[in-house]
């Protein structure tokens, strides 16, 4: 399903000193103005645009000087998945408690994005060399991070402001942990919307990056397709583990 050579193509044209320095331009003019928008539109998110650029930049950087090595060794593969992993799982559980108890994202994380990456994995659909593995696992982890951080905010957001129908919930004979999950299911929902939208909108709207990548790699568009249509699907699921489990952490005034 995997193309043997690596890209044919490039969607960023960036060939020798003049293209890094228009890169760095253009990298910079774009972080620039999304601060701005930010600031003037009273977002308040203006400084994390630019902390979020220089970040990416650095990250990338590192990445790419090092991502050769760790695609020639599965040890080097394997640790690497256990950093996106536990990177992710620090980024949402920093989201949602900033002190105590935010570990126990982990578990939203982990529990999602390992079980449906070892079933594609089993499947045999996803070949098993480390240039297959790893973007297809990072993809999901992304998404479990994502659908963590957005669960665990609208939920946590719900009980706040619904404090009182939590409280009449009670009164009404339910345990604490069903009156939370009562209440806060419906938020906690909203985070698998980005995700379905995706999903339906596939092809019409977007084309997403592993279709893309593909493509440039020198698979046919119906392989490019296949591959999408399992990685969108598998996001899907590990996207809805992720906000159950979120959801029942929540519930239980495990994380906070």
């Amino acid at each position: 399903m995997f193309p043997q050579a690596y890209g044919q193509a490039s969607l960023v044209q960036v060939d020798g000193v003049g293209g890094y320095v228009r890169l760095a331009l253009v990298v910079v003019l774009l972080a620039g103005l999304a601060a701005l928008v930010n600031r003037l539109g009273g977002l308040a998110h203006g400084r994390d645009a630019l902390s979020a650029a220089a970040r990416a930049t650095l990250q990338l950087a590192v990445v790419g000087l090092l991502i050769a090595a760790v695609l020639r060794s599965w040890w080097l593969t394997a640790l690497f998945i256990v950093l996106m992993l536990s990177t992710a799982s620090v980024t949402a559980g920093r989201r949602l408690a900033p002190t105590g108890r935010w570990p126990w994202a982990a578990a939203a994380v982990w529990g999602s994005a390992v079980p449906v990456g070892a079933g594609l994995l089993l499947s045999g659909l996803i070949p098993l060399t480390e240039v297959a593995v790893v973007p297809i696992l990072g993809i999901l982890i992304g998404g479990a991070m994502t659908a963590t951080s957005l669960a665990g905010r609208r939920t946590l957001d719900a009980l706040r402001t619904r404090r009182g129908e939590v409280e009449a919930a009670l009164t009404l004979g339910l345990v604490v942990r069903d009156a939370r999950i009562l209440i806060g299911r419906d938020d906690a929902g909203l985070a698998l919307v980005p995700g379905l939208d995706q999903t339906r909108t596939v092809g019409l709207v977007t084309l997403p990056g592993a279709f893309v990548g593909m493509l440039l790699g020198g698979s046919t568009p119906i392989q490019a397709a296949a591959v999408q249509l399992v990685v969108l699907v598998a996001l899907l699921l590990v996207q809805s583990i992720a906000t159950l489990v979120t959801l029942e952490l929540i519930a239980r005034d495990v994380l906070r």
